[in-house]
């Protein structure tokens, strides 16, 4: 199947062979869907957090941070911002010259709006002789595009979210991945002021996250009266994955070589294993908003965080009680009614269980990663949401899935997935670390079964693409999971462009 040149190439990419042909088995077996109970709600798997416990926890994280643990802000940043312009470039390729369509026609009735209106009037300027007004005065609307997504202008076609100008500021125009400075000053930084951030990023694009953090950097650490430690790190080759033909085997390119892609969010369970912290909150880069509307975003970051830190001590205390051996038939009772209601683990078998088995059942189940998940009410976007899943031992446990891992099938399935009441908005805090600060490997947690393929094309030919279990699904469906109603001024992601528009963006 592999000639010695392709295990030559999955060598120096990290990747074995088993690796390989495990891959395309999963061509040819698929993965299977998981069974549900239902979708979580506030009536069951959705905590609905009330003011008096909403003090009680921010007071809680207050409290943790000035204890000097270490913090760190995790933020998937590497995907390029072509999909947000995806409608400005048919408009350049499009066969009239001015705005037609509804998208187009709000883009330009807006265009003053936006953040980076000044930055794309000085390309027009310098590459075309004229500003954006005198442009659309004379209808040259496509120019002024141009200028927005081409290399002769901004080129914001081919960056990544994180390096536009999304805001307005008090202290001018901000960046994307200036916002999440900002942040982690106000709700992740330690007792020593220190804020630690780390973005996942291209390697194309490094040297330009790079220059930015030189330039920006001290101006908010003066700001805010803190110091920053940022990182950066790549999505690792050996996290690449096979494309397959349609009859599973190899998919090769035009020279005989085999097609590697990108494994999907993922990956980086890897980039997020080799961080050092006791607590990471995980963001997407484009959900961020400008200063003067922060205050739900740290309210709740501050809130889910005390969650986190109140369900951790808890689960330390009745672990050293396991390990000790001190304990009574009703402290494992105790034990089991926390993973019933506080971490909605259930399974029925445990009624069969003697105490020995019991205390070994509820050990495994407490002494593993934890992440408290902030979710919205559902307001119609695309994307996954907070489940009730069955865990291959028979668990019942919360799990966040995508509309792939549902079996369209089901009637039952699709429609606990249609009238899911809340929706994943990628907001999580994550402790990683077991009772004895050891950091957990979070390989071990990561169920392999919960990928997903999909269907391609490269220079013309149909492929098979293969996804790793997402990062806050699959890749973590081992952990134990919390999930927090939060407020939907928290969620404002930035899809197209247009929604740079929307007033939780305006200054």
């Amino acid at each position: 199947m592999f000639t010695q040149e392709d295990l030559e190439v999955l060598a120096k990419r990290g990747i074995s062979v088993e690796k390989a042909e495990s891959q395309l088995k999963s061509f040819e077996t698929g993965f299977p869907y998981l069974k549900l109970k239902g979708a979580a709600s506030p009536e069951y798997g959705i905590l609905v957090v009330d003011d008096d416990a909403a003090k009680y926890y921010q007071d809680l994280w207050q409290k943790y941070l000035q204890a000097d643990n270490q913090i760190l802000k995790f933020v998937p940043a590497s995907g390029a911002a072509s999909r947000m312009f995806k409608n400005l470039f048919e408009f350049l390729d499009a066969d009239y010259e001015v705005p037609t369509n509804d998208f187009e026609k709000k883009f330009f009735a807006g265009i003053k709006q936006f953040a980076f209106y000044p930055e794309l009037d000085a390309a027009c300027v310098k590459n075309e002789g004229k500003g954006i007004d005198d442009l659309i005065a004379a209808g040259q609307y496509k120019p002024v595009v141009a200028n927005l997504l081409l290399a002769k202008g901004l080129n914001y076609g081919q960056l990544p979210k994180g390096l536009l100008t999304f805001h307005r500021s008090s202290h001018g125009v901000r960046k994307a991945f200036e916002e999440h400075l900002e942040e982690g000053a106000l709700y992740a930084a330690n007792g020593k002021g220190q804020v630690k951030l780390h973005f996942t990023v291209s390697p194309d694009h490094l040297p330009l996250f790079e220059a930015l953090v030189k330039e920006k950097q001290a101006a908010y650490e003066a700001r805010y009266g803190v110091k920053y430690k940022i990182s950066f790190s790549v999505q690792k080759a050996s996290t690449d994955t096979l494309a397959a033909n349609m009859d599973n085997t190899p998919f090769r390119d035009e020279k005989g070589n085999l097609l590697f892609r990108p494994g999907g969010h993922g990956a980086l369970i890897e980039n997020l294993n080799e961080q050092d912290a006791d607590v990471i909150f995980i963001k997407n880069i484009d959900n961020v908003v400008p200063e003067k509307k922060k205050s739900p975003t740290i309210a709740y970051k501050q809130i889910i965080g005390g969650v986190l830190v109140s369900l951790q001590q808890k689960i330390f205390s009745y672990l050293q009680q396991l390990e000790g051996g001190k304990y009574q038939h009703e402290n494992l009772i105790d034990m089991l009614y926390f993973l019933q209601k506080n971490l909605f683990i259930k399974n029925p078998d445990t009624k069969q269980l003697d105490d020995t088995e019991l205390a070994l059942y509820i050990k495994n189940k407490l002494n593993r990663p934890l992440r408290v998940c902030g979710m919205v009410k559902n307001v119609g976007e695309p994307g996954g949401g907070p489940f009730v899943a069955q865990s291959p031992d028979g668990t019942y446990q919360l799990q966040i899935l995508e509309s792939s891992q549902i079996d369209k099938n089901n009637a039952d399935y699709v429609a606990m997935f249609k009238e899911g009441t809340h929706f994943n908005p990628v907001d999580l805090v994550c402790a990683v670390k077991d009772k004895n600060g050891k950091p957990f490997d979070l390989l071990k947690f990561v169920d392999p079964q919960t990928g997903f393929i999909s269907y391609k094309s490269k220079n013309g030919k149909e492929l098979k693409a293969l996804e790793l279990p997402g990062l806050w699904n699959g890749a973590m469906s081992n952990w134990n999971t919390v999930f927090v109603d939060v407020d939907l001024l928290t969620f404002n992601p930035v899809k197209t462009v247009n929604d740079l528009l929307r007033p939780m963006h305006q200054y």
